[in-house]
């Protein structure tokens, strides 16, 4: 019976989670089905190409280099965020010298700094990795500096009695205080690195999912840039799923002990 009601829950919170889409999605089907519309074609016409054209062949052309680039730059991002804000975090006066040029660079929007990058990287993989990274690097950067800066009080003088080594402190202590806060910072990064992919694709080398939604509107066909707007919006839906259940796994000890402070078992 208890197995019965375990699998249950899963279930019952997948199928909450996916009431509104589906019922959105079954919306725009009846609505559109009588468009006759060049730039807004049916549903059932955009759903039924989507599979003749992205399967196997597109998948494998542009879905697979997308997310390969987008794995590879957003674990830049999170490296970088981590060690520059655990840095920074546990400087304060070197956090405060560099803060002005920190807001000033962050205030720049990614998609500004892209003819910076194309003049002195060209259009490969190694400009395009080093936008994802470097754009959405910033909200795991100022998560990590916080998530440190909240350390207790308690904690820094057990770690001064015990004579730890600043790697050790960092390790043992301010690593895991700040991951609920990175994480919060890695979810927001995620969606940059997304958006910022697609933004690099357009303007890059051929393949990937940005220069197939370019190039479809180029060429006036339509349909197909609809087809790759649906697979982007999966592809993002998809990663964010695996993140949540990543984050889930990871930060399980964070969780319990939130519910036990809450008196929730």
């Amino acid at each position: 019976m208890n197995g019965m009601t375990k699998t249950a829950r899963p279930l019952s919170h997948l199928a909450w989670h996916l009431w509104l889409p589906v019922a959105l999605i079954a919306i725009l089907w009846f609505a559109s089905s009588l468009s006759t519309s060049f730039y807004f074609p049916p549903a059932s016409k955009v759903f039924e190409q989507a599979w003749h054209v992205w399967v196997p062949e597109a998948f494998i052309t542009d879905a697979v280099p997308s997310l390969a680039r987008l794995v590879m730059g957003f674990a830049l991002a999170v490296v970088a965020g981590i060690v520059l804000g655990g840095t920074l975090g546990l400087i304060p006066a070197l956090e405060h010298a560099v803060r002005p040029l920190t807001e000033s660079i962050r205030a720049v929007p990614g998609v500004a700094l892209l003819p910076v990058a194309m003049m002195f990287m060209g259009t490969g993989d190694t400009m395009k990795l080093v936008m994802i990274a470097f754009t959405s690097m910033w909200p795991v950067l100022l998560n990590t500096i916080e998530g440190v800066r909240r350390i207790e009080p308690g904690q820094r003088a057990v770690m001064d009695s015990f004579r730890l080594t600043p790697w050790h402190r960092f390790r043992f202590a301010y690593f895991p205080a700040a991951l609920p806060q990175i994480f919060a910072g890695a979810r927001i990064s995620l969606a940059i690195a997304v958006a910022v992919m697609v933004a690099v694709e357009m303007f890059g080398t051929p393949g990937g999912i940005g220069h197939f939604i370019r190039a479809a509107q180029q060429t006036f066909r339509i349909v197909d840039m609809w087809t790759g707007l649906l697979v982007l919006g999966l592809f993002g839906y998809a990663l964010n799923v695996l993140f949540r259940m990543l984050e889930q796994r990871v930060l399980r000890w964070h969780y319990r002990m939130s519910d036990h402070v809450r008196g929730k078992k």
